[in-house]
C-alpha cells in the first residue's frame, strides 16, 4: 500500500513542477520530500542546461557569421577588380612580372578569371621566348594554354641533359680546339679565317653527316649515342654524347637555351631556330 502510495506521489510531482532561479540566473529543481525517486528531478536540470549551452552556441556562431558577412562585404567594397573593373585590371595586371601574375591567380575566383587571361600570358611567353636560340616543341603543343605554355618553356630552359631530339632537331657547327693536332686546324675554316664554318647533322637512326665537299668529313661513316648515368637517388651522375670512338662530349647549356658539346679535341654548337613553328627538343618534360 506505501509503494503505490509513493507511485502515485511521484507521478503527480513530475507532472507539476515548479522551478526557482539561483542567484546566476540558472533554474533549480527543488526536490520535494517524499520524493523516491529524484533521478527524473536531475534530468529535467541537464535538459535545460543543455537547451541553453545550445542556444548560447547558435546564438555565438550566427554572431561570427555576421561578422564573417560584413567582413567580406568590406573586403569586396575594397576589392580593385570590383571598383575598377575587368578591362582595367587587365591592363595593369598585363604589367606584371609572371611571378606576381601568377600569384594573382591565388587571390580570388575573380582574379583568377582576369589573371589565366590568354593574352596575357600570350605576352610573357613573347617576353620569355626573346632572345632565346630554340624554343621548346613542348610548349607549342596544340589546345596548350598560354599558361601551361610558359611553365614549360620556362622548365625546359633549365635542363640540362641533352635528348636524342634536341641532337637531331638542330643544325650544330663544328670546329676544332686548338688542343688539335695542327693538320686537322689547317682544314679547318675556323682556324684558316676562310670559307663557311662546318656543320654537323644528328640523325634518329644514330648516324651523323656533314655538308658536301667538307674536307674534314671526307664521307667517312659516323655515328653517337647519348650516355646518361644516374645516382642511387634519381641525380645525374654523368652525362655526355659520344660520337664513334672518339673522346665523350661533355654537355652545357647556355643561358639562351642554345647547347655546346666539346671535347679536347673539338667543339660543337647549336645553331639558333627560334623560328621552327612547332619548335625543336622532346615532346615531353625531362628531369
Amino acid at each position: 500500500m506505501a509503494e503505490e502510495n509513493c507511485q502515485e506521489m511521484n507521478k503527480n510531482q513530475k507532472e507539476n513542477i515548479k522551478t526557482e532561479e539561483n542567484g546566476d540566473g540558472s533554474l533549480r529543481f527543488p526536490s520535494p520530500e517524499g520524493n523516491c525517486d529524484g533521478e527524473y528531478v536531475d534530468l529535467i536540470e541537464n535538459r535545460v542546461k543543455k537547451r541553453k549551452r545550445r542556444k548560447k552556441l547558435e546564438g555565438e556562431e550566427e554572431e561570427k557569421g555576421c561578422l564573417q558577412i560584413e567582413y567580406l562585404e568590406e573586403e569586396e567594397e575594397h576589392d580593385p577588380l570590383v571598383i575598377l573593373g575587368y578591362d582595367i585590371m587587365h591592363m595593369i595586371l598585363g604589367h606584371l612580372d609572371a611571378r606576381s601574375l601568377a600569384l594573382s591567380l591565388l587571390i580570388s575566383r575573380g582574379w583568377h578569371g582576369v589573371a589565366f587571361s590568354e593574352r596575357l600570358w600570350a605576352l610573357k611567353c613573347e617576353e620569355l621566348w626573346l632572345g632565346k636560340a630554340h624554343i621548346p616543341s613542348i610548349s607549342k603543343l596544340r589546345g596548350l594554354s598560354k599558361l601551361a605554355a610558359y611553365s614549360l618553356s620556362a622548365m625546359d630552359g633549365k635542363r640540362i641533359r641533352i635528348m636524342k631530339d634536341d641532337l637531331c632537331d638542330h643544325v650544330w657547327e663544328y670546329r676544332f680546339t686548338e688542343a688539335a693536332p695542327v693538320y686537322w686546324r689547317e682544314l679547318d675554316p675556323y682556324w684558316k679565317g676562310t670559307g663557311k664554318t662546318m656543320h654537323r647533322y644528328f640523325h634518329p637512326d644514330g648516324s651523323q653527316t656533314a655538308d658536301p665537299g667538307d674536307k674534314v668529313w671526307d664521307g667517312h661513316e659516323s655515328c653517337y649515342s647519348v650516355v646518361t648515368g644516374f645516382d642511387a637517388d634519381g641525380k645525374i651522375r654523368e652525362h655526355y654524347v659520344r660520337i664513334n670512338r672518339w673522346p665523350q662530349m661533355y654537355v652545357s647549356r647556355k643561358r639562351d637555351w642554345s647547347w655546346e658539346m666539346c671535347n679536347k679535341l673539338c667543339y660543337y654548337s647549336s645553331v639558333p631556330d627560334p623560328e621552327k613553328e612547332d619548335g625543336t627538343g622532346p615532346l615531353f618534360p625531362v628531369i
